[in-house]
């Protein structure tokens, strides 16, 4: 089962160049079959644009996560900060395999019924 996932375009060009090597949420998803993450890169390019596997998920404090994470976090503190403010649990989901699609998929192309990127997450 793979999960959708928005992520800013700053994100998204860490992830697949390897600078980025976890991708930080604040909720996660209930289901436990999840094994990849289908990475919707958020406007100005509102597509659909690569995957990766899921590795380990990291839930503690953010301050500790970000102790574990920081040398490959793809993100600015201050900006990780701002994230996580306020919430005294936090998820780092380890990025595995990331792949580039070479051409970048429409959502309706994931599924007809798909109008609108998710908030979050959206199971697929």
């Amino acid at each position: 089962m793979k999960v959708l996932l928005s992520i800013k375009p700053q994100y998204v060009q860490r992830i697949f160049n390897g600078e980025k090597k976890f991708e930080y949420r604040k909720t996660l998803f209930k289901r436990k079959d999840i094994d990849s993450i289908l990475v919707y890169a958020t406007k100005p390019i509102g597509k659909v644009v690569g995957e990766f596997k899921i590795g380990t998920i990291i839930e503690d404090s953010p301050e500790f996560i970000w102790e574990l994470t920081k040398n490959n976090s793809g993100i600015k503190r201050d900006d990780y900060e701002k994230y996580f403010e306020g919430r005294s649990i936090g998820f780092a989901i380890s990025i595995k395999k990331p792949k580039i699609y070479k051409t970048p998929l429409e959502l309706s192309e994931l599924n007809p019924n798909i109008k609108v990127a998710p908030q979050s997450f959206m199971y697929i």
